[in-house]
This record gives C-alpha cells, structure tokens and sequence, in this order.
C-alpha cells in the first residue's frame, strides 16, 4: 500500500484528522482499525487483516479476549482507583498469583514498561549503595548496544540509537554500554561501582537478535559471582511469546530482577510490574517510590484474568507449538531479498537487504499487519491465540510479496 495510491473515504477522514491534530511523533501504515477479535482486526472500511504484529507483543492472549474484557467490566462497575493510600481488594491477589505463576517473592505494580523499567533501575542503584556499599552517586548499570528499555529520559540516555536521544540531553550518567551476545565484553566492564547488569533476552525492536546460545546463563553466573543484580527487561518477550513465560528460561535463568508489561494486561489497559526477592525489594520503603495508579484496582482485575488465560490456554505452549512450522515455510520462501529469518517462539524477524517498510505496506494490502523495525527487519508478533491454519495464510502472504 504506497503512500500515492488514493485511500478510501473514511480512512482518509481519520488519518488527516491524526495529522492535523496529532503531534507525528509515529508514521503508522494508512489503516485505521475499529475492531478487534482474536488475532484479526478490521478497519473503518469493514477489511479484516491478520494482525501479525500483536501490538508489540501485548495483546498475546489475542484482541478483546472475553474473559479479560467481562474482568474489566465487572471490576469498573465496582471500584476503578483507590490510589495507593488506602488498600484494595484486587492488589493482595494480583501480587500473590503473579510471584507465584513466575517463582519470585515480591512484586511492585507500575502502569507502562518504560515505568517498570525506571523502577527497576531506581531499586538497582539503592541495592549498590545498601547493600554493596557504593559510594553515594556513583553506581553503574551496564547495558547492552541496540537495547530498546523505553524513551524516558533517564532510558534514552543509555540507547544507542540516535533517533531516540537526538535533541533530548542533557542525559542521565552511570550507565556502561557493551555489545550484546558478548561475555567477555560484560565481564570487563564490571567494576567495584557496578550495581546490575540490564538486558533482553531477545533484543525484539533491533531487529529481533538473539544471543549466542549459553549467553544469558554464564551472563548470570558471572554477574552472581561478581554480586551484581541481573535484570531481565520480558516486556516483549515474557509471558508466552518465545513459548516459555519467561523467555530467560530457554537457559534456564532466574534473573534476580524481571520487569513485565505489555501482555500482562493482554493489552486490554496499562500494567506493568517489577519482581525480585525479598531482600532486594527491601530497600524500597514508603515515600521512596510510587504511582497514583500503580496496582489500582481495576488493572490488577485486568492482569489476574490476563495471567489466568495465559495458563488455561497454555499459550506458552502454543507460542512453541505454531512456531516451527512457520520458521520452516518462512525459510523457505527463495526471495533475493531476504538475508536471513530469526526468532523463537512467535517472536520471528525476517531481515532484508534493504528498506522494509514497502514490503510492509504491500503486505497491508494483503490484509497482514506487520511493521518494519530497524528499518531492514519485518517483525512478525501474531497474538499466541491465531491459528495454524491463519498462519499458513500470513506465509503464503509473506511469499508472495517477498518474491514479487
């Protein structure tokens, strides 16, 4: 679908109201969704498109999953916000079934991933300095090349990508980059004033990278013998989208932090949330960290049927399940364009030799949403609940294009 070709009446209508009142901080496809079921949306026209993009890896229990939305309802006719001065309901079982299903002691409620992630890198650097005895000021977070954490200021400091710190300084200090997949560049890089060691498992918005094998586990090894904090940031690729819940646990790795969001509401309203242990949530005491609407109630009726559909619908499982055949039809596809298809689970990334973003657009026209990241990569994300036989489909769609 290129830009010159004439959009219908109504898609039009909605995209020159965007322009004109919006800031354009996005350049979205010109489709204009409406509806959503399952895997498959609809625009304002009536077409349906396969949705293979999965809002980024939150709608993994599918669009408007019932059980999730009649939660919302029942719980925002009953109480939505109490604020976190007086106690609800909702939070005490939300925490209990989240460290349970995950294996962690305690949990703390944010709302967007990038919240969760700040939270994590605030509890981080007090567990230098209480715990390690760091001097004040002078913790170190190490990071990896290419990460995508969030763009608040504090987090586009340590991005490597200019297009996210352009105009944006002056950034925030005590953060050590290194490349990604490489062990030998971590262990240097740590010294006495290291605090955590911050990483993806996958590396889903710089074009879907993955680590050498045995990366994340001698990763974790290293940094308990050296008595730093690993923090997993599973925004994208926890909670089924690699086919385990955590994706650390293809190497069998308990980070000692793990920060969620995203598919921990099954993109029905923001939640996000940071676990660990008991011993290093303790250096959080009351007044050091909040937010108004942190583990309000009606999010954490939202996460606990979200949670609850990921285990009943073993969408883990399924994640694991739908993702070889696609892997080997997608392999398969004789384009000259592609250099390479990567991925585990339903987290796939086709990498070309050139711009994505029109074999993104003629997909669109197809009907299958997906979206170009890193400019050379089309990142395939479908909502874990679309089926074998819709997946098939999208590869045909892939093919063609691919090979047009």
């Amino acid at each position: 679908m290129a830009h010159h070709e004439i959009l219908p009446e109504a898609t039009q209508h909605f995209i020159d109201l965007e322009e004109h009142f919006g800031a354009h901080n996005y350049k979205p496809l010109p489709v204009v969704i409406a509806k959503a079921s399952g895997a498959w949306v609809t625009d304002v026209e009536g077409k349906r498109y396969l949705d293979c993009l999965g809002a980024y890896s939150a709608v993994n229990q599918g669009h408007c999953h019932p059980r999730i939305i009649a939660a919302l309802v029942e719980q925002a006719q009953r109480v939505t916000l109490t604020s976190r001065a007086f106690r609800n309901d909702q939070l005490p079982l939300f925490e209990k079934e989240l460290c349970e299903l995950l294996g962690f002691e305690r949990m703390l409620p944010m709302n967007s991933g990038a919240e969760a992630v700040e939270t994590a890198l605030k509890m981080a650097r007090r567990w230098g300095y209480q715990r390690r005895g760091i001097p004040d000021g002078q913790a170190e977070i190490i990071v990896c090349a290419n990460n995508f954490h969030g763009r608040t200021t504090t987090i586009v400091s340590f991005s490597s990508d200019p297009l996210y710190r352009d105009g944006f300084g002056p950034f925030t200090p005590g953060f050590v980059r290194v490349p990604f997949g490489d062990l030998a560049a971590l262990e240097a890089a740590i010294t006495p004033r290291t605090c955590a060691f911050l990483v993806e498992p996958i590396q889903a918005e710089a074009g879907v990278l993955i680590p050498p094998d045995g990366y994340l586990a001698a990763a974790a090894q290293l940094c308990k013998a050296r008595g730093v904090l690993l923090l997993a940031d599973e925004i994208q690729t926890g909670l089924g989208r690699t086919g385990y819940l955590l994706a650390c646990e293809h190497e069998r790795v308990r980070p000692d932090v793990a920060i969620l969001g995203k598919a921990l509401s099954g993109g029905v309203y923001p939640v996000s949330a940071v676990l660990s242990s008991s011993e290093v949530m303790a250096v959080f005491n009351p007044g050091s960290h909040g937010s108004t609407f942190g583990g309000n109630p009606l999010a954490c009726a939202v996460a606990r049927a979200a949670l609850q559909v990921l285990v009943d619908e073993k969408l883990a499982a399924q994640s694991a399940a739908l993702a070889g055949p696609l892997m080997a039809k997608l392999r398969a596809i004789a384009s000259p364009y592609i250099r390479e298809v990567r991925g585990r689970g339903l987290l796939i990334g086709i990498e070309l030799d050139r711009r994505a973003r029109p074999f993104s657009e003629a997909l669109a026209s197809r009907g299958v949403l997906c979206k170009e990241t890193h400019d050379m990569v089309l990142r395939i994300a479908p909502p874990l609940v679309v089926s074998a036989d819709d997946l098939e489909w999208a590869a045909q769609q892939f093919a063609q294009v691919l090979t047009a």
